[in-house]
């Protein structure tokens, strides 16, 4: 593995270790969300994950890759997979000890407007799908493809959870306000 898959891994490497140190620094967690709904999004978002990032050898046919793209759109990919690993991580930071990785409510718990959460509502989650994007069409297997389509079911699920969760959590009015402003998960399109 070289050039830019080698890069796209690392990439990831370094996103997920630094995700594991900075959720240390989260305030505490005073209400979980529970349900059938919590663990569909988790089953979904890992077994999404692990196809997306499993690496394989082209020995069958999920593991062939589809296609083979010229490196400078490979390269481009890269950017593409550091823009949203850089969004999720302003997301991240902006968020600060009321970040979670479950859906939950923390200590001192509000409603973030600001930063990429005045251009989408789930900036972490678009982030981390645009990253999972350059991902599977740089490897270009139907694994990886299976895998993107899960992780972006597992975090569309999770961000449909949030929002009930946080509407009655923080005050339906509110969020149905921010809702109404701010589109879900695709920056500078209507929200819904």
């Amino acid at each position: 593995m070289s050039g830019p898959l080698l890069a796209l891994y690392i990439g990831w490497s370094v996103w997920a270790v630094l995700w594991i140190v900075t959720s240390r620094w989260s305030a505490r967690t005073e209400r979980r969300a529970g349900g059938r709904q919590n663990v569909i999004y988790q089953l979904v978002s890992v077994a999404g994950m692990l196809a997306l990032l499993i690496v394989t050898r082209p020995t069958g046919p999920l593991s062939t890759p589809l296609w083979q793209l010229e490196a400078a759109i490979s390269w481009a990919l890269v950017g593409l997979m550091a823009a949203g690993f850089a969004l999720a991580c302003w997301a991240r930071v902006t968020l600060g000890k009321l970040w979670s990785a479950g859906v939950e409510r923390k200590a001192e718990h509000r409603l973030i407007e600001n930063g990429p959460y005045a251009m989408v509502r789930h900036p972490i989650y678009t982030g981390l799908i645009a990253a999972a994007v350059a991902l599977a069409l740089v490897k270009a297997t139907p694994l990886a493809l299976i895998g993107l389509a899960l992780t972006t079911i597992g975090f569309f699920v999770k961000a449909r959870l949030e929002e009930r969760f946080l509407a009655a959590e923080l005050g339906e009015a509110n969020y149905a306000e921010y809702r109404r402003r701010v589109p879900m998960l695709l920056p500078f399109l209507p929200a819904p």
